[in-house]
């Protein structure tokens, strides 16, 4: 990962390459020779642009916003945007969705079971759709030159192009022989899809049904399920959607700073539990209090056996090599229980986790005095967490700052627009290198400033 100083550094070299190879033919051609070409381009390009020619009503906007009623605010905040532009431009104004009032489609935050949809009602009149998060930045009349250059009756999925460095395991270790080779969008830099290939997609989504009832990195499996198996569609890079701003022909960018939310809750408002177990103690316990442990106000470790020297609060749940659900649900009954009533948030960790994931002592309330629990301690905690807050009508507000794995697993410039909060594993790494290098606070990591832009390119 380059910091941007070494980004443009790194952007320079090739740029001035390119320079001193462009002199050096133009040197060998005439004048006359010269304007030909640029004219012949000229025209080229002019020509494709009056041919895909497009009107801003043929696009549908899609913001994949969510309920919570600061994630309304920013999407509203950029529907305005793309119809106060629109507006400058004289145009019919487009179609601006909002992901999140389409939730009566189940898993519509997952894109895929909502194209039936979009295609029966707005394949007549529509040529694309595009979707975007809340933070894209969009720029209309460059996004609409953007796609001119892309005939709309063709099948077309665009993006700004992902691929992993290594097979991981949040792709399901997909393309391990060579996992560079597919490439899926970045969602923070916008992406689109045809409605030709919308309509084909449709028509597949209706003769079998989605092969899996659950996601866990929605750009990758969208790219798969498009894909498919190499008899679909690759996804096209788009050099004009991007997440940093690199030039004046950028259509997107994304807004890479944390969200502004209000005022930071005090670290006296968040009780830390951190799950392990007697077999974790040696080695993964000394890595939490090397690292992060000094920044909770209130923390304790839960395990299933209780050590003085920690110290450790033995749960009475017997360890589990798989799922810890019943860990997890007998946190949340001493957090609401026992000694911790003006303490607002709590915060679950694994003992191999840098950092978060989150509940408010109102949702604990709430889950605590329905039917809800693990049908077994081994049950996957976070899965069962997710139906049960599902059926109390409480939403999972999702950020993608928190990472189920480490940062190996993710692409260097998919990163590079984020402000990470957690991540997850210890396998291959050295975790406290991982925590001072992306998470550590600034008065933490003050002497280690300076070295933290070298240790991302190597992480």
């Amino acid at each position: 990962m380059l910091p941007p100083a070494r980004r443009g550094r790194r952007l320079a070299l090739p740029a001035l390459l390119s320079l001193l190879t462009c002199s050096l033919a133009f040197a060998l051609v005439s004048e006359d020779v010269k304007k030909e070409a640029r004219q012949s381009k000229n025209l080229e390009k002019s020509d494709i642009s009056k041919k895909n020619d497009i009107d801003l009503k043929e696009i549908v906007f899609v913001i994949q916003s969510q309920s919570n009623s600061f994630h309304v605010k920013k999407a509203e905040q950029l529907k305005q945007s793309i119809l106060k532009q629109s507006t400058d431009l004289t145009q019919e104004m487009p179609t601006v969705l909002l992901l999140h009032q389409l939730a009566q489609q189940e898993g519509a935050w997952t894109i895929l079971p909502l194209l039936p949809h979009f295609s029966v009602t707005y394949s007549r009149n529509s040529s694309w759709i595009f979707f975007c998060e809340e933070d894209t930045r969009i720029q209309i009349v460059q996004l609409l030159e953007t796609l001119r250059r892309y005939d709309p009756s063709k099948e077309w999925f665009l993006g700004k192009a992902l691929h992993d460095e290594e097979s991981t395991i949040i792709h399901h270790y997909a393309f391990s022989e060579n996992p560079t080779v597919f490439k899926y969008p970045d969602l923070a830099a916008g992406w689109a899809l045809s409605i030709p290939l919308v309509n084909k997609l449709t028509k597949r989504l209706k003769s079998e049904s989605l092969k899996s009832d659950f996601t866990i990195d929605l750009k990758h499996e969208i790219a798969l399920y498009i894909w498919d198996g190499g008899d679909g569609l690759p996804l096209t890079p788009v050099p004009e959607f991007c997440t940093d701003i690199v030039g004046s022909s950028c259509a997107t960018s994304f807004q890479s700073s944390l969200p502004l939310c209000g005022n930071p809750v005090k670290k006296e408002d968040i009780f830390v539990a951190v799950k392990t177990c007697k077999k974790f103690h040696g080695d993964r316990i000394p890595i939490v209090k090397q690292t992060w442990a000094g920044q909770a106000g209130h923390l304790e470790y839960y395990s299933d056996y209780a050590d003085n020297s920690i110290p450790t609060v033995d749960l009475g749940i017997p360890n589990t090599d798989r799922g810890h659900c019943g860990k997890t649900f007998a946190i949340l009954e001493r957090f609401l229980n026992h000694s911790h009533d003006k303490i607002p948030w709590l915060v679950i960790v694994d003992d191999d986790t840098l950092i978060r994931m989150v509940f408010s002592k109102e949702a604990i309330r709430r889950l605590l005095a329905s039917k809800c629990r693990c049908y077994s301690n081994d049950a996957p905690d976070d899965m069962v967490l997710g139906m049960c807050f599902s059926g109390l009508g409480i939403p999972v507000t999702h950020s993608p700052l928190f990472h189920q794995a480490r940062p190996v697993d993710y692409p260097k410039d998919y990163l590079s627009h984020q402000v990470p909060v957690s991540f997850h594993k210890h396998w291959n790494i050295d975790p406290v290198k991982v925590y001072f290098t992306w998470l550590a606070p600034d008065e933490e990591d003050r002497a280690r400033q300076q070295s933290r832009r070298g240790l991302r390119e190597e992480l």
